[in-house]
């Protein structure tokens, strides 16, 4: 999984980004794109991990993108804006960090505080950058329409998409909201256009305010995750020892670190869960779709699992944690064999048996 974590100047995003990869504040450029791996905190794997000892213990993992702060105030800044956006056409998930913090030594963006004006702005440039390459890619269509033996079977489908797609732009309407089939979706889903992509809003306020909730009902689509996070606090938290931040959080009353409460965001947006692999060589967290099916699933440890599957032994870790061993397990009847076509869930620990 790739994440972008995009923002204004001064509305935190750094702060958060280093709070959340470990990266010190001072490393992270002002002008220069960044990126680290972060580990998922999983305590089902810790959990499996004292109970089996194995040699390597692996958690799921999210990639990290942190983008230099957007000023669109001037023509140099919609420059440098443009360009950085082209390099996260890629990423799975975009996570647009708005300010909702005072404070007198961080000056504001446009003299404002005002996370739905700066989510709105920030919005309107991601729909401004996908019509630069919508206008682009009707008028390559069209090129190629006019050139029959260049002509490619899905070239009129598409052209029509994007005309379509322009218009809803245009009606300031993100791409998602126009895209209604998985016909549609196949023609562009290649493009990476940023309007299309899911999203996770986090909002920056100060540590007073970490109980206050936030909607943006004319900007996100429903059902986006709004994440209240204090990234200079979470910041601050990450540079004590694993001891003094619990006691710190407690004393706060933060159940949640801002890793927690952002990756549980990001996978909830992307429909993600993770099934668990166990074994004395290795404890393994494998982010998957919800509704993959176990033939899938096994295709995600190994090519040749999947190829020569024939059957998952599965069990889910809360009843293991509840009766403390496989053996247990297997005197209880929690221990189950599925086929391929058995939808694999959250929680779920599975040895495949396979044959090749």
């Amino acid at each position: 999984m790739k994440v972008a974590l995009l923002g204004l100047m001064q509305s935190g995003k750094s702060t958060l980004f280093s709070a959340i990869s470990g990266r010190p504040l001072a490393h992270v450029g002002l002008t220069s794109v960044e990126e680290a791996i972060v580990s998922v905190p999983d305590p089902r794997i810790d959990w499996l991990a004292e109970l089996y000892k194995p040699k390597k213990t692996t958690y799921a993992a999210v990639d990290c993108i942190d983008l230099p702060g957007f000023n669109f105030t001037d023509e140099h800044g919609h420059v440098a804006a443009k360009h950085n956006l082209e390099k996260i056409r890629t990423v799975d998930l975009l996570v647009p960090v708005v300010r909702a913090f005072d404070d007198p030594a961080v000056p504001s963006y446009r003299n404002r505080i005002d996370p739905a004006k700066d989510l709105a702005e920030l919005h309107t440039e991601l729909l401004l950058a996908d019509l630069a390459l919508v206008t682009t890619r009707i008028d390559r269509l069209e090129k190629q329409l006019a050139k029959p033996l260049k002509i490619q079977p899905t070239d009129k489908a598409e052209l029509a998409l994007q005309k379509k797609l322009q218009q809803t732009i245009e009606a300031e309407k993100p791409i998602r909201s126009a895209i209604t089939t998985d016909v549609e979706l196949e023609l562009i889903k290649s493009l990476g256009f940023l309007t299309l992509k899911p999203m996770v809003v986090a909002v920056n306020v100060g540590e007073s305010d970490l109980a206050k909730t936030f909607t943006f009902p004319d900007v996100v689509q429903a059902g986006t995750p709004v994440i209240t996070i204090s990234a200079k606090l979470e910041y601050e938290l990450a540079q004590l020892d694993p001891e003094s931040r619990t006691a710190f959080m407690a004393d706060l009353g933060i159940t949640e670190s801002a890793t927690l409460k952002f990756v549980h965001a990001c996978f909830k947006s992307l429909g993600l869960i993770c099934f668990l692999t166990v074994s004395s060589d290795e404890v393994h967290a494998w982010p998957i779709h919800q509704g993959t099916i176990a033939h899938d699933a096994a295709g995600k440890v190994h090519s040749d699992i999947k190829r020569g599957f024939i059957r998952a032994e599965t069990f889910h870790f809360d009843d293991i944690k509840q009766f403390g061993s496989e053996k247990a397990l297997k005197a209880a009847g929690k221990i189950r064999l599925e086929g391929k076509e058995y939808a694999v869930r959250d929680g779920d620990v599975i040895y495949f048996r396979f044959n090749v």
